[in-house]
């Protein structure tokens, strides 16, 4: 596996490149917050798997489902997914996560 890096100075800027690159109707994304980190992982290679982007930022983030408005360039907790015009994203912790830990470790 390989992996390509994207640093972003804020979780804020993560969520923006992230809303820009979803698939049209897709308003409900995953995010990692994982040992100091807000990160996602982005296949470059859907075919083979062998080629991911992660896009990351030093940050950590408590809240489950999270919506963010791309106008206001803002987040906040939420309850539940109910808007079409926002974006969500799911807050993921893993206690453990190998593939991130590899990752991490480049950087």
């Amino acid at each position: 596996m390989h992996v390509e890096y994207e640093e972003f100075n804020s979780v804020e800027d993560i969520f923006m490149y992230m809303s820009s690159v979803a698939p049209p109707m897709k308003n409900t994304l995953p995010i990692n917050s994982y040992k100091g980190y807000v990160f996602s992982f982005i296949p470059l290679s859907p075919s083979t798997g062998d080629v991911y982007l992660l896009i990351y930022t030093k940050a950590t983030l408590d809240g489950r489902i999270l919506e963010y408005d791309l106008n206001s360039h803002t987040f906040k907790k939420v309850d539940s997914i109910e808007r079409a015009d926002k974006n969500y994203f799911i807050v993921l912790t893993p206690k453990r996560n190998t593939i991130a830990d590899a990752a991490l470790e480049k950087l």
